[in-house]
């Protein structure tokens, strides 16, 4: 599934883009690592490619161009994730291009960019700690609104799923609550009937819950 709707979603970026440029840095492909993001981290915790902008141009003070890994743009907002590989950020990193990483991150922030860089072998050697950081990262953007058909105990749990960007427990809930496990557990069902929420991991009595992030991205 991920290979079908990644192609997809690149053939969209390199239609739909007129800047000649950055449709040939598209034509060329993705770096492995950005590649290896998306498929093994992003694509399981988001479940669609929505709001997101490989090989982006920016403008730097210097009237020049920059190009981001990944921007995500969601309803306006900006954030930025760059894959950090090992090669050419560590081993190979010389004084001039320290100073320039620091310059492009500098820039980026004065321009209300959300920063998010990932180390390629983090990606490769701690996939749960990265699928957090994507969590945690694509939280800052999502609108604190709640849907108005939603009674109060959905909409506070609705909220407590944003709020924490991980999975939780039931029990967790039901703490946050102040009501009882079984009640906790009828609400977070009814949840995932309307899709605000999804299961994520365990069985019945062990089940841990997750803001559906694909489905909150779709209403920015």
């Amino acid at each position: 599934m991920f290979k079908k709707l990644y192609e997809i979603w690149m053939q969209k970026q390199i239609e739909q883009e007129k800047n000649h440029r950055r449709r040939e840095m598209l034509q060329k492909g993705l770096s492995h690592g950005t590649v290896e993001l998306l498929r093994s981290i992003w694509y399981p915790v988001v479940g669609n490619f929505d709001h997101l902008y490989p090989e982006w141009e920016v403008r730097d003070f210097n009237n020049g161009y920059r190009y981001l890994d990944l921007a995500f743009l969601p309803g306006g907002a900006k954030g930025d994730i760059e894959v950090q590989d090992f090669g050419s950020h560590a081993r190979d990193l010389d004084t001039r291009r320290f100073k320039d990483l620091c310059r492009r991150q500098s820039l980026l922030s004065l321009d209300d960019w959300i920063f998010l860089p990932i180390a390629y072998l983090s990606i490769r050697d701690e996939p749960e700690f990265c699928k957090q950081l994507v969590l945690s990262f694509i939280g800052k953007f999502l609108s604190f609104e709640v849907d108005a058909r939603l009674n109060h105990m959905e909409a506070e749990t609705v909220r407590y799923a944003r709020r924490v960007m991980r999975p939780f427990t039931p029990m967790e809930l039901a703490n946050h609550l102040r009501v009882t496990d079984r009640y906790a557990r009828n609400v977070l069902h009814g949840l995932v009937e309307k899709q605000h929420v999804i299961v994520v991991g365990g069985h019945l009595r062990f089940r841990t819950y997750q803001l559906n992030v694909g489905s909150s991205l779709r209403n920015l």
